[in-house]
């Protein structure tokens, strides 16, 4: 490795800012390893994940769809699943570890070779406070990550290296004495500000969550089939947010408004087809049909729905037909 001694670290810094720029991320921010209000051992020491760590880079990239159905109006409409914005095209993981490790890799074409490892929701790591404490932003009441120029619409990722970047400096909050975002949460996953109940977090529950969701939160679930965004669409700093540059990032298969019998016709084939190369797809089949089949028993009545769930009524997954059949009860309480 090349000795730090022997590089214009500063120098470096501003062409990885520039390069960052030319490579569509909107910001980049440096800080120590040091991560305050520690959890968990490895994700507070980033220099036990990749050793000889003393930076952290965090990148960031904007992902707003603007052409995009509007996010309330697909909400208003029960006949309609909403996907969170970020899933609407193509998966972020393979768009961002790919543009940070080309980064990475020019970097060091340019000053010689230096250690490093590329995180994007690979690892342990602290994301949102490394990235706060590089100065892209502040951590929220909703407990995501926000910037004055750009809200909250972004993407993080890391580069964790051993050279001994300058850092900058953490950013200051500004959320002031807005709670916006707390009362928006359909399931009161938010109890307090900065703090945030993942067991019922509509993201948790439609995404990471494997088993049956609770019946107690279903109702509350509304449309929503792939994530949920009420905390971010009412928050005041949104409106700086910054349309998606990189194309990958647009929508496909019209999943900004997929009608739900639709979407709940499709068979597994077609599931595969159309999702893979998409953050969806990762949850799979079975969940996907779980999520849907909960936001059919909470859309309008209509005999379009009833014979969308009466269809797979006798789905081969046992947690499809539970579902399929509360949703059936809350249309027709003796079914």
């Amino acid at each position: 490795m090349m000795q730090a001694a022997s590089i214009d670290l500063h120098a470096a810094k501003r062409e990885l800012i520039a390069r960052a720029q030319a490579l569509g991320f909107a910001k980049l921010g440096v800080a120590s390893v040091e991560i305050r209000r520690r959890h968990g051992r490895m994700r507070s020491h980033p220099q036990e994940l990749a050793p000889g760590t003393v930076r952290v880079i965090s990148a960031r990239m904007d992902y707003w769809p603007a052409e995009a159905r509007e996010a309330q109006q697909v909400l208003a409409d029960g006949a309609l699943g909403y996907v969170s914005r970020y899933a609407l095209g193509r998966d972020y993981h393979k768009v961002m570890r790919q543009g940070l490790v080309r980064l990475a890799a020019q970097l060091a074409q340019r000053i010689g070779p230096f250690g490093y490892r590329v995180c994007v929701d690979s690892a342990p790591v602290l994301e949102k406070a490394l990235a706060r404490n590089g100065g892209l932003g502040w951590i929220g009441k909703h407990t995501n990550l926000l910037a004055r120029e750009a809200g909250s619409w972004f993407f993080l990722g890391e580069i964790l290296t051993d050279l001994p970047l300058p850092i900058d400096a953490p950013a200051s909050a500004h959320c002031g004495t807005c709670q916006a975002c707390i009362p928006a949460c359909p399931t009161r996953a938010i109890l307090a500000p900065y703090r945030l109940d993942a067991r019922r977090c509509i993201s948790y529950l439609t995404i990471e969550h494997k088993s049956s969701i609770p019946v107690e939160l279903r109702a509350a679930m509304g449309n929503r089939i792939y994530g949920c965004d009420d905390c971010q669409l009412v928050c005041p700093w949104n409106k700086f947010a910054q349309a998606a540059a990189h194309p990958d990032f647009k929508v496909r298969h019209g999943l900004d408004a997929g009608r739900l019998t639709e979407l709940f016709g499709w068979t597994e084939r077609e599931f595969d087809e159309r999702m893979r190369g998409s953050a969806i797809y990762r949850i799979g089949y079975e969940r996907w049909s779980r999520n849907i089949a909960v936001a059919l028993g909470n859309a309008p009545a209509s005999q379009e729905v009833m014979r969308s769930l009466e269809a797979r009524r006798g789905d081969s997954s046992a947690m499809v037909r539970e579902h399929v059949q509360w949703a059936l009860q809350r249309h027709r309480p003796n079914a």
